[in-house]
């Protein structure tokens, strides 16, 4: 099986509360883009994150997964790419106050 194919990372950091310290997005074989992981800190993850992908939660509190990796191949590949990708930004522009955004 091929390596999944993650492309054009967003990172949109965020002043850190609760330990969610930014949100990003991607596209995935260029055909699917993601919006709207957030990147939260994480003592017992290996590298120190982990992504949460979006839920929308219906008018009877029930939540529907929107996206989300079906293996977890594919959810380490996303994973590594977008963490890689904040730890670059998060490098190369500062901390600036604790928001700063990529342009």
């Amino acid at each position: 099986m091929s390596e999944l194919v993650v492309s054009e990372i967003q990172v949109y950091p965020v002043k850190p509360q609760n330990g969610l310290v930014a949100f990003a997005s991607c596209i995935i074989y260029n055909r699917f883009y993601i919006g709207n992981v957030a990147i939260y800190t994480s003592p017992t993850a290996v590298d120190g994150y982990r992504l949460v992908y979006p839920v929308k939660t219906l008018p009877n509190g029930k939540e529907i997964h929107c996206v989300h990796p079906i293996t977890k191949d594919a959810g380490a590949a996303v994973k590594r790419a977008i963490i890689g990708k904040f730890e670059y930004v998060m490098k190369t522009q500062g901390k600036n106050n604790g928001i700063c955004r990529e342009r």
